[in-house]
């Protein structure tokens, strides 16, 4: 697997980057270790965590996963130079009270020295800002509010907390998630403006039943190069198919696992019916569902890199596997008059 420039960034990452938000909930700590075996062993060169992880977030779990990832970097001596490692300073609490109440200097700071402990490196590759500190947006809401504006901290302090962990060395680019158009726009002429870290790439959802990158925040990306790492490939499940017969709370999966997650944007009626239509797409065509979620993202020139999330190596070697498949042109048209037909019902 042949790896990328990230823009703005002396950093090479593979089109494939692994997800680990499942390690300390759903995957204990041995078989996330092999996971990361495995995906080493396979050419993967890029994971990304965050200080909130485990997901579903819990206090009890918070910080799980980088600990994990820490364990399995000083028993793996080498391993940290072959990896770029990525995390996300939690925005302000969303129903976690355990978390800091906003992403503010000194936070951001004291969230990056934790992160650097538990994942026991010097240094964090893509410091990521996990979902913006203003009111915006996210998570499945549709429409912006001017009611809902609070005091937050601006983007020039977010910028220079930044600022002072890369002048230490603790981190090498910055990115966001969670991010729309304006506030992509806004980081990056501030930090033109300011002479403060640009950011290199934002991570937002992107698949078959979520492709609201492509309603502004693309043209943003391509004029300013920031580069997409896209999560969600596989609509939390949706999209391998697993759930086509039982519905959402009759599987195995996280989603039949965590009622609070039903009643996300994932949990829609609407994102179900919409990857029923993708699932038999990919079957008509001699596809696993997985392998046409997948190959949409991995093949798009608009990714840079692709978040996957496994619990199992079988997983990941569906999931890496799929690299092998193209989509021609006749299928792409299908895809998109599907989406025609159902927009971003997970958006």
């Amino acid at each position: 697997m042949q790896t990328l420039a990230l823009e703005h960034t002396d950093l090479r990452v593979t089109p494939i980057c692994l997800g680990t938000m499942t390690f300390g909930e759903q995957v204990n700590e041995a078989d996330a270790h092999a996971i990361l075996d495995r995906s080493l062993e396979r050419g993967v060169n890029f994971i990304d965590t965050a200080e909130m992880y485990a997901v579903p977030a819990k206090a009890e779990t918070s910080g799980a996963t980088e600990t994990i990832i820490g364990h399995w970097l000083a028993r793996n001596p080498g391993a940290r130079q072959k990896v770029v490692l990525a995390t996300k300073v939690a925005g302000p609490a969303r129903a976690m009270p355990w978390m800091r109440a906003e992403v503010s200097k000194a936070g951001i700071i004291e969230a990056c020295e934790g992160s650097l402990r538990r994942l026991q490196t010097e240094v964090i590759d893509i410091y990521q800002i996990h979902w913006p500190a203003r009111n915006v947006p996210a998570f499945g809401a549709l429409y912006f509010d001017p009611a809902k504006d609070r005091a937050a901290p601006s983007i020039e302090a977010q910028l220079e907390a930044m600022a002072e962990l890369v002048k230490a060395g603790k981190v090498r680019a910055i990115g966001l998630s969670n991010e729309s158009p304006y506030g992509v726009h806004e980081f990056v002429r501030i930090a033109e403006q300011m002479g403060l870290p640009r950011a290199a790439t934002v991570q937002n959802p992107y698949c078959l039943i979520n492709r609201s990158y492509e309603n502004g925040l693309d043209e943003t990306c391509h004029r300013l190069g920031v580069s997409l790492l896209a999560y969600s490939p596989l609509g939390f499940g949706l999209l391998t198919g697993k759930y086509d017969e039982t519905g959402l709370a009759g599987d195995h999966g996280r989603m039949a696992l965590y009622e609070t997650m039903r009643a996300q944007r994932w949990g829609r009626p609407e994102a179900l019916a919409a990857a029923r239509r993708y699932n038999a797409l990919a079957r008509e065509h001699g596809l696993t569902p997985a392998q046409l979620a997948l190959a949409f993202c991995y093949r798009n020139p608009k990714v840079a890199s692709t978040i996957i999330g496994v619990t199992s190596l079988a997983q990941l070697d569906h999931c890496l596997d799929a690299w092998s498949v193209e989509l021609s042109p006749e299928l792409l048209q299908a895809i998109d008059a599907i989406r025609w037909e159902h927009r971003d019902p997970a958006q």
